[in-house]
């Protein structure tokens, strides 16, 4: 669906050039939810305005769904756009205009008869919730309602693309969980790729399928955002499922932990999809003659599955822990034994 090759993006200024996208590759097929995410400055809003060619680049290709957006002249670019909607941090909404108003507008650029423009309309303001509120003005709508409106004018075209930069991070952690839910629905029920840069490890852990993970204007991470999530390879991957993972808090506790008992085993248990509702520490109990006391633990759900982590103090004669340890790492769950605290 998306193919992007060699992508780069410099600005020239009187010192020297700043490079905000450096050679980034990515491949997203149709009907995804891909996140961007990285801090400020890594390049992700410079990424996602290239996509649309609101920034024109200084190099490489996107194709999107066998058209080569940065072959386009100005005239093929507008009608191009059109397959292409997007949502912003601050709505951008037109203040003088009404809910309706708002999402009819492109439809009004694109020529769209009144009557057509009108059932368009109504259609999508029941997609996104805001039946009862047509006639409003953006000063009359909360955060989350704006927003909304947004999402519903992006979709006016029908696009293939909906492209979204820092959609929830003006708004309150549960409007974010209803806008969220809101992009999987219509991801679902039209089948719409959606492209997500955020900075916010949370927003990727509820709605992506898969993540690439930006500094300093480079991919330098990239899959699956269960597997990302597990096996953080680089350092400011890390960090970001430090934001819902809470391992400085589990860093003090086993600190703690550590201090505490002088006898035994730490284990850290990492257990994915369905082995997350499975009964193992008391099948460990009954099966080996130790003692198995639960630590600390967290579970955490991402759309491609559940996942936790969880720390076990095994208390026992060591030939028998090693058996329950065997035993656990013939399961699909992960172990790592003799942990220490960072």
């Amino acid at each position: 669906m998306i193919s992007i090759k060699n992508l780069s993006k410099v600005f020239p200024s009187k010192s020297s050039n700043i490079t905000a996208v450096d050679n980034l590759n990515l491949e997203i097929p149709k009907g995804e939810i891909f996140g961007v995410i990285g801090y400020s400055g890594a390049g992700k809003s410079t990424f996602i305005r290239l996509l649309n060619r609101l920034e024109d680049p200084s190099g490489g290709t996107i194709i999107i769904d066998d058209q080569e957006i940065t072959a386009l002249n100005k005239k093929q670019l507008r009608l191009s756009r059109q397959e292409i909607g997007m949502i912003f941090q601050h709505f951008n909404l037109l203040w003088s205009r009404t809910v309706r108003e708002n999402i009819a507008f492109p439809l009004e650029i694109a020529g769209v008869p009144k009557a057509e423009r009108l059932e368009k309309v109504d259609e999508l303001i029941r997609l996104v919730g805001l039946a009862g509120r047509e006639d409003a003005y953006p000063s009359q709508l909360s955060g989350g309602q704006k927003q909304r409106v947004g999402i519903a004018r992006a979709l006016a075209n029908d696009p293939k693309v909906l492209l979204c930069d820092e959609a929830t991070s003006a708004l309150d952690p549960e409007t974010t969980d209803s806008i969220l839910d809101l992009l999987v629905d219509i991801n679902e029920k039209l089948g719409l790729t959606i492209i997500l840069i955020t900075h916010e490890m949370h927003v990727i852990r509820k709605i992506c399928h898969r993540v690439a993970v930006m500094e300093q204007g480079k991919v330098v991470e990239q899959g699956e955002v269960l597997e990302v999530f597990l096996h953080p390879k680089e350092q400011v991957t890390k960090r970001f499922v430090e934001q819902v993972m809470g391992d400085q808090d589990q860093d003090e506790s086993l600190e703690t932990m550590l201090k505490t008992y002088d006898a035994g085993r730490i284990i850290r248990l990492h257990f994915v999809g369905e082995t997350t509702n499975q009964a193992l520490i008391s099948q460990v109990s009954k099966k080996f003659n130790i003692e198995v006391n639960i630590l600390h633990g967290k579970v955490t759900q991402t759309q491609k599955g559940a996942y936790g982590t969880l720390f076990i103090l095994m208390d026992g004669a060591e030939a028998e822990i090693k058996k329950a340890i065997d035993y656990i790492t013939s399961t699909s769950v992960e172990v790592e034994v003799d942990v220490n605290a960072k």
